[in-house]
């Protein structure tokens, strides 16, 4: 599997930026995550994961991501 540029950095962000973009307002950028990561994978599943996690997802999801990153420290689930 080859990864992408934007996958790549944000695999190798340190911890503390990840916890920081798993915050309510930023979690969108976990989104846009997890649709360039679909397209780079062809996985159709993730793209329309990544495209719920920025609208609706944004209410909730945030606190999935924050929870993985601070156990697996990256998000997990669905990405």
């Amino acid at each position: 599997m080859a990864k992408n540029g934007f996958v790549s950095a944000m695999d190798d962000m340190p911890w503390i930026v990840k916890i920081i973009l798993c915050l309510p307002v930023l979690n969108w950028v976990y989104g846009i995550y997890r649709i360039v990561k679909g397209i780079s994978t062809n996985n159709v599943l993730m793209w329309v994961v990544g495209i719920l996690w920025i609208i609706p997802g944004s209410v909730i999801c945030w606190l999935i991501d924050l929870i993985c990153t601070l156990v697996y420290k990256k998000p997990t689930v669905l990405a």
